[in-house]
């Protein structure tokens, strides 16, 4: 395969700010669900063991993100063959309409178990939606991007997702320490849900200025599926991808998804009070972001990658020890500790992966990869750490799960051609 120089875009205007705040709406739409796991369980799947409940309401949780991969699939196909811009626009449709019937669905008290299934199904929407909503947007922003920027260029989707997901638990903690919890039980879990349905509309109109990339004008455009030609000639890097993308994936839902439930079940911390960690936890991953791309620009892609899977290797241990202190400080730190960890990940990954294919089939490519490994890893973290914690009555076992796949990542990037500073295939 040739490489090729594309004419570029301006990375400003729309294009940035799309691509942001498009992510951004998408991130806190689907993530609000994992932060109200706890309140849903008992809503939707009641229960006499709490511990039952909420692994119900986590596997939903895991559902979303099994659907992802098929989400991927059909929007990948949509961006490699129609364009980065109708499938970020439908995306964005799909998303709102799928957080809007969370927001007003009935729970089980009203109309039974029909509300669980009715969840699975919008749950499954949203899974679909977010499936080719990132990498839609990371791809669009990588390929207008400067050849000494696109690091930085292409972090900017991940930190408006990062910046949902902060949105997202913010949120849910204002909501829950303004409302109460008993409030926040009967009622008050639904508007967290109605105010994504409602942003997500601005992300459309945003969406409708953009302009389609350029460098789909500079290739042929293949004559079959997009995603078939990625699986059938681009398997490794598609496998070598969803390897190194597993310690950031199974990362961030154990912290940030499965640790404030485990707060609020095991620790009986407040609602409120969990997600104020999670919250102070996401800016750190914020701050850490744009870090890892600036170096990543700078020093190379493989040395950033490098230090952050063995930083985690050797650091996730004591840092988990620290959460599971009774000392709020203390477990501030270690989530905190957590969280500047994954945010150097999600700050050098999104080029990484952008580099790893050529454009007829970047969109089809990554969003298989992506969504494979948060799909079918990611999503299931939480349900995982619940069942290890519950089976060994070790509560330690979430931090070996994630020690022993640092090391499934650090082989993946043993081969991996250093793609910094060069053009795109």
């Amino acid at each position: 395969m040739t490489t090729a120089v594309v004419p570029r875009a301006s990375t400003g205007g729309w294009t940035g700010l799309a691509g942001t705040v498009g992510s951004l709406l998408e991130w806190y739409d689907f993530t609000v669900y994992g932060f109200l796991a706890p309140i849903l369980g008992k809503l939707f799947f009641p229960a006499e063991d709490q511990v039952a409940s909420l692994l119900a309401a986590f596997g939903v949780f895991a559902i979303g993100y099994a659907a992802r991969p098929v989400g991927g699939a059909i929007f990948g196909h949509i961006g490699d063959k129609a364009g980065r811009k109708p499938a970020m626009i439908m995306s964005a449709v799909m998303m709102g309409l799928a957080t809007l019937g969370i927001g007003i669905l009935p729970d089980h008290a009203q109309i039974g178990t029909a509300a669980a299934l009715l969840l699975v199904v919008l749950r499954i929407l949203q899974g679909l939606s977010v499936g080719g909503e990132f990498t839609d947007s990371v791809v669009m922003l990588a390929e207008q991007a400067p050849l000494d920027r696109r690091g930085f260029v292409a972090s900017w989707a991940e930190m408006g997702g990062i910046v949902g997901m902060l949105l997202g638990s913010g949120v849910g903690a204002l909501t829950s320490s303004v409302l109460g919890d008993a409030a926040m039980h009967a009622w008050g879990w639904r508007i967290p849900f109605l105010l994504g349905a409602v942003i997500a509309v601005f992300g459309v109109v945003l969406r409708r200025q953009l302009a389609e990339s350029p460098a789909l004008n500079c290739v042929e455009r293949t004559k079959s599926s997009p995603v078939i030609v990625a699986i059938r000639h681009h398997w490794q890097p598609i496998l070598r991808m969803v390897s190194l993308l597993l310690m950031q994936g199974i990362g961030f839902y154990m912290v940030f998804i499965y640790a404030a439930s485990y707060l609020t079940e095991r620790m009986h911390f407040s609602t409120a009070r969990a997600l104020d960690i999670n919250t102070l936890a996401l800016v750190a991953m914020l701050v850490a972001a744009p870090v890892a791309a600036i170096a990543s620009d700078r020093f190379g892609r493989k040395p950033v990658l490098y230090f952050i899977v063995v930083a985690t290797c050797f650091l996730a241990w004591p840092l988990w020890g620290l959460m599971h202190h009774q000392n709020f400080t203390l477990i501030l730190c270690g989530q905190v500790g957590f969280g500047l960890l994954m945010g150097l990940a999600f700050g050098v990954t999104p080029a990484t992966m952008i580099e790893m294919l050529p454009t007829e089939v970047r969109c089809s490519g990554v969003a298989l990869g992506y969504n494979l490994c948060f799909g079918l890893f990611g999503g299931t973290t939480p349900l995982i750490a619940t069942y290890l914690v519950a089976r060994t009555a070790d509560d330690f076992a979430p931090a070996y799960y994630l020690i022993a796949v640092t090391i499934v990542s650090f082989i993946a990037l043993l081969g991996l051609p250093e793609t910094a500073r060069k053009p795109l295939r």
